[in-house]
Formats: C-alpha cells, sequence, structure tokens
C-alpha cells in the first residue's frame, strides 16, 4: 500500500487544494483500507481502490462547509497578492494557473482530468477509480476537456494565446 501513498496524497490535494487536508485524507484513506482490507477484491488492482476512497473522502470533506472554507481562508492568508510577479520560474506559474482553471470545473470533471492527465492513470484505472465505464471515461473526458477550453479561452488569455499561436 506504501507504494501508492504519494497518488493517493496528490489525488487528495488536487481534489481538496489544501496539503494539511489532503496529508489527513491520505492517511484516512488507508486506514479504510487496511479496515476494510478483506473486502477488496485481489483480482482487482490496488491504487483504484485506495484512489476510489480517497476520492469519496475528499468530496465527503468538501462538503463539509466550515472546513472548505477554513481552507480557503488559510490558502489566501499564505500566498501573497503578487505571488505571480514573484514567481521565478514560469512553468510553475504556468501550473497554478492551469490548476486553477480546473478547479472551475464540476467536480466530476475535476475529478477525471486529474486521474488522467494530473496522476497519468490509464483509462482502464481511472474508470475502475471512478467506478464507470471506460466509454464514460473517455466522454467525461471530452466534455471535461471542452469545458476548461472554454474557461481557458475566457479567463486565462495566456493559454488561450498560446494555443491559437500554434494552430496558425
Amino acid at each position: 500500500m506504501l507504494a501508492h501513498q504519494q497518488a493517493v496524497f496528490r489525488f487528495a490535494y488536487l481534489l481538496l487544494g489544501d496539503a494539511d487536508d489532503a496529508e489527513d485524507i491520505a492517511q484516512e484513506t488507508f486506514l479504510r483500507a487496511w479496515n476494510h482490507l478483506r473486502r477488496f477484491d485481489e483480482t482487482r488492482s490496488l491504487r483504484p481502490w485506495l484512489l476510489s476512497i480517497a476520492s469519496n473522502l475528499s468530496s465527503n470533506r468538501r462538503r463539509s462547509a466550515g472546513r472548505y472554507l477554513a481552507a480557503l481562508t488559510r490558502a489566501f492568508r499564505e500566498q501573497p497578492k503578487d505571488r505571480l510577479i514573484e514567481e521565478t520560474h514560469s512553468q510553475s506559474a504556468e501550473a497554478d494557473q492551469l490548476w486553477k482553471a480546473v478547479q472551475r470545473l464540476a467536480l466530476p470533471d475535476q475529478q477525471v482530468i486529474y486521474l488522467r492527465y494530473f496522476l497519468d492513470l490509464p483509462v482502464a484505472e481511472t474508470a475502475e477509480t471512478l467506478q464507470i465505464a471506460e466509454g464514460t471515461v473517455k466522454s467525461r473526458l471530452n466534455r471535461a476537456l471542452e469545458k476548461l477550453r472554454k474557461i481557458i479561452d475566457r479567463d486565462f488569455p495566456v493559454f488561450a494565446d498560446r494555443r491559437e499561436g500554434r494552430e496558425a
């Protein structure tokens, strides 16, 4: 199980946006997995099962308005207003902006994008994690990416300009 610890933490962090909350979710994921290990189907891959648990726990955490508001407040206090100006590495700034764009999507769209592209899970493991068919993963990805393109075109012109430059 420890081999999957980083993926579980990263997924929880992507969903929650707070390292402390993500660490809590990762720990709770492994506790729940340990307590329910006898229910695990050994013919299946362990990573999607763990990520599914993390997804459910993260969703529960997000629904908790008080904790979510506290996380946003902490993040606002910790980030200087001119963070992008002070950013020394443009790739890091772009990744941060891309993450912010993805966060504007609905949670199911975020989940499929995070699993497939941020955690680089194959379609089959993404489907198993979300407990949906592989074809559904593909269609959700297409719809989520189209929504993301619209958000980027509207609110993140740096990315939109770059995309148009490549097409020209």
